[in-house]
């Protein structure tokens, strides 16, 4: 056996139990039911856990995984702030409530950072501040584009929702981590929630959306779904 499956398997069932209360948190599809609103969300680096309840890493990861990682809690942060900053601007539910949503995804990542030793990239990052500069520059766009009409900034988050959906598979596809793996399938099917509720409200207003980066066919058949329960 392979010294990174072997560490793998003596840590599994730690792992398993400290992750396990964050994904039934995450992604529900009943998550577009809370009534918060950016007055009342935590910032997307709060609560990080502390060292006490953090645990020895089970298993070298690769610099593939551990850059993976690193992104998708950026990533994760980067759609929270987005939609804070629209419903400021616009005062449309669905961006307080799927950015209560971002909050749980993005501590999800972080739950797996503190478990692996990984430097947290949004330690201490205010709302709208990245270590990536790509991802950086993606919030001044996505901010930016989201300003002219409300059609725009619900464009934003069916954008995001569907940018993430090929990112989060992406990072799939180079790890071979039970935990990191179940994680990742959670944020995708949140992502997936949220990409029907943007649908949702686009249809509303009379409009169809055209993905940017997903095929047609991948977001026909994620939008045409029915919203589902995730991580429990």
């Amino acid at each position: 056996m392979k010294r990174k499956q072997f560490l793998h398997y003596l840590g599994a069932s730690l792992g398993a139990i400290t992750l396990a209360p964050v994904l039934t948190a995450c992604g529900g599809g009943d998550e577009l039911a809370s009534t918060a609103t950016p007055d009342t969300l935590a910032p997307s680096q709060a609560a990080a856990p502390t060292a006490s309840t953090a645990t020895t890493p089970v298993a070298a990861l690769s610099p593939e995984e551990i850059a993976g990682l690193k992104f998708m809690r950026e990533e994760e942060k980067l759609a929270h702030d987005v939609y804070v900053a629209l419903y400021n601007v616009w005062g449309a539910n669905v961006f307080s409530q799927i950015a209560v949503s971002e909050t749980t995804h993005t501590e999800t990542i972080l739950a797996l950072l503190v478990k692996y030793g990984i430097a947290d990239p949004a330690a201490g990052k205010a709302p709208g501040v990245f270590e990536d500069p790509a991802l950086q520059s993606l919030y001044n766009t996505l901010i930016a584009m989201g300003q002219p009409s409300l059609i725009d900034a619900l464009k934003v988050g069916a954008l995001i929702e569907e940018t993430d959906i090929h990112d989060i598979n992406e990072k799939k596809a180079v790890t071979d981590e039970a935990d990191i793996l179940q994680v990742y399938s959670s944020l995708l099917c949140g992502s997936g929630n949220h990409l029907r509720a943007f649908n949702g409200q686009l249809l509303a207003q009379g409009v169809t959306y055209v993905p940017q980066v997903i095929t047609q066919a991948e977001w026909d058949a994620i939008a045409n779904a029915a919203s589902e329960t995730c991580g429990g």
